[in-house]
């Protein structure tokens, strides 16, 4: 559906004509431009949109099916961004990404969201509070999704940040580390940051040719030249994030090695200690079914202390045994 219709002209917002063509047109003229934002929309709603702006078939079918990586994309007629913001939920400690995309062309800005993470009306209201920078265009919508999506994977990052430092207590705490959960809390947190990575990484090359950065960033048209070192100050900030998702990664990682290590360990002393129990119940066990086997001539079956004498025997022997593994650590 359509959640909103504007059209702005020197940084301001003004009232418009509801048709698409006549609203796009008017703001050719009076040098502004169109933001249109869809939400979900489906195929019969986007055919208007998409016969009045001229957008491409291919870029429109990765708009209404999304599911798609965060790129850039340029056409005769329009650039095709993709971004894919993420939403971090407290109550489940868990990562979910939605879809923005963005059809940026001459005179015109039509933004389709998926998702319910990250609505753009908050990024609307900061840009009408700010006419200066409103007023470089359509690149001044496309720089305020990239700032909105990459600053909100910062805070996304201190929350993994914070997850992970409070795994890594339970995974070295003296009783923790040996939770069945712990594993399976350490693969799901991975899976996280995976899902994170999927929404970052792609990310870097498309705000490098916005930036103008490299041999292929001043070749993208639609893009207001005094607006590249705003997209060059986002990538920086994508850096970071990025560094922070590899290291968050890398620590994971170590983390698990760490817990199958003392898992292991764990296992070692357990057989150890089953071990030492075993080698403890066999010396008794030999002398009793020695003695149990009722043959006619056998020493000491005659003799009075017989049974005690067997019994303390049997008494030294396991204290020996006893003294032996808890002095080599396996008791």
């Amino acid at each position: 559906m359509i959640v909103d219709c504007a059209v702005y002209r020197d940084g301001h917002r003004a009232q418009g004509p509801q048709d698409f063509s006549d609203a796009l047109a008017e703001a050719r003229a009076a040098g502004g431009f169109v933001w249109i934002g869809l939400h979900e929309p489906s195929e019969k709603e986007f055919d208007h949109v998409t016969r009045e702006f001229a957008l491409h078939p291919l870029a429109v079918e990765d708009a209404l099916k999304a599911h798609q990586r965060p790129k850039l994309e340029v056409y005769d007629d329009s650039l095709f961004l993709v971004f894919k913001p993420v939403v971090y939920e407290p109550e489940s400690d868990s990562v979910s990404s939605g879809e923005v995309m963005v059809f940026l062309g001459d005179g015109f800005v039509v933004s389709v969201r998926h998702g319910e993470g990250a609505p753009l009306a908050a990024v609307r209201r900061r840009l009408e509070q700010e006419p200066e920078l409103l007023a470089k265009g359509p690149t001044a919508v496309v720089y305020a999704i990239a700032d909105a999506t990459v600053d909100h994977y910062l805070d996304v990052a201190t929350e993994l940040q914070t997850d992970l430092e409070e795994l890594e207590a339970e995974v070295f705490s003296p009783d923790g580390g040996g939770s069945r959960n712990t594993a399976s809390r350490i693969y799901r947190f991975k899976r996280q940051v995976l899902e994170f990575r999927r929404a970052t990484g792609p990310l870097g090359p498309p705000l490098t040719r916005l930036a103008g950065v490299g041999v292929s960033g001043p070749g993208v048209p639609f893009v207001n030249e005094k607006a590249r070192p705003f997209f060059r100050d986002v990538n920086d900030h994508l850096t970071r994030v990025n560094d922070s998702v590899e290291g968050l990664d890398r620590l994971v990682t170590d983390i698990l090695s760490a817990h199958l290590a003392q898992m292991s360990v764990r296992q070692n002393d357990d057989m150890r200690k089953i071990s030492a129990w075993a080698a403890m119940a066999a010396i008794p066990t030999m002398i009793a079914g020695i003695y149990g086997m009722n043959f006619e001539h056998m020493p000491e079956l005659r003799w009075v202390w017989s049974y005690p004498a067997v019994i303390a025997l049997m008494v030294v022997l396991e204290v020996l045994l006893y003294r032996l593994f808890k002095r080599r650590g396996w008791l």
